[in-house]
């Protein structure tokens, strides 16, 4: 009898990466979940999930995290999910280069790192399968997401680039883009900006100020937002299916934005987002 195929996935400890670790194990597949807290991978543990502490800021984290991932694998991994991440909000002008640097350090460097060390076994094996959990800001930048739209633009180039070198292989990438979901995503982003923007002088400092306060107290969910749990099948269809897709798209506001990025000129995109801060600055 062939083991079960065996996925790694990171950002497991809520949201899109818990729906992801539940969803493939409901196929059948060995899940190992990665988070950073302690009291994260307990809950997991005790889920029965496999767990895998990881950093993904930390070069020694990542790498001691895929040592234990394909030890527990008999150095067979057959899928790898990248989707932990973070966003920094705050305009271009007011973020340190502590900030940005820990963006990419989380969102780029630490997930081409992890794929880089999980890649060799599967190039071995002759099949894989790696998914990157990317965004609708990977395709069209909003304002005061800048670093972290610039981020998922750099993980849409790696995923293209190295899509392409691995022809022949047996391993394929994907990208997954899903726009508004029902997670804690924003409110984790307030919590990375407060004690920095709201005290730093700035143009914006109002804004900042009525975002941070007032923002994610909302309890009706963005406009289209849809749950993680409809992700998590996205996901599934890119490990699972003969043929997977380069791109995955989930909600309207993807579309919309993936076909704004093609096909819409600059000057109109600009004023729809200018549209759209004037509201915000007024609100």
């Amino acid at each position: 009898m062939n083991p079960s195929p065996s996925v790694l996935i990171t950002g497991s400890s809520s949201g899109i990466g818990l729906a992801t670790c539940h969803e493939m194990k409901k196929r059948g597949w060995r899940v190992l979940a990665a988070a950073r807290k302690t009291e994260d991978l307990t809950r997991l543990a005790e889920a029965g999930f496999e767990t895998v502490a990881m950093e993904m800021g930390d070069p020694a984290s990542v790498a001691g995290a895929a040592g234990a991932a394909l030890a527990l694998c008999n150095q067979r991994l057959d899928a790898l999910v990248n989707n932990a991440g973070y966003g920094q909000p705050g305009a271009l002008e007011d973020l340190s280069v502590a900030d940005m640097r820990r963006q990419f350090e989380v969102n780029v460097i630490g997930l081409q790192d992890l794929t880089n060390r999980i890649l060799p076994g599967m190039i071995a094996q002759g099949s894989g399968r790696v998914v990157h959990v990317s965004s609708v800001v990977g395709r069209v930048a909003l304002p005061f997401m800048g670093i972290y739209s610039a981020s998922k633009f750099a993980v849409e180039a790696l995923a293209d680039a190295q899509r392409v070198e691995l022809l022949g292989t047996g391993v394929k990438i994907s990208l997954v883009e899903p726009g508004p979901i029902i997670t804690r995503f924003s409110q984790n982003a307030v919590q990375s900006a407060e004690g920095k923007l709201a005290e730093r002088p700035s143009r914006f400092a109002q804004l900042y100020q009525t975002e941070l306060t007032e923002r994610d107290k909302r309890e009706s969910p963005k406009a289209f937002a849809l749950p993680p749990e409809a992700v998590a099948r996205k996901i599934a269809h890119a490990l699972c299916a003969s043929h997977p897709k380069r791109r995955y798209k989930v909600t309207l506001p993807a579309y919309l934005g993936a076909g704004l990025s093609r096909f819409a000129p600059d000057a109109l995109i600009d004023w729809i987002l200018g549209q759209e801060l004037k509201k915000r600055q007024s609100a």
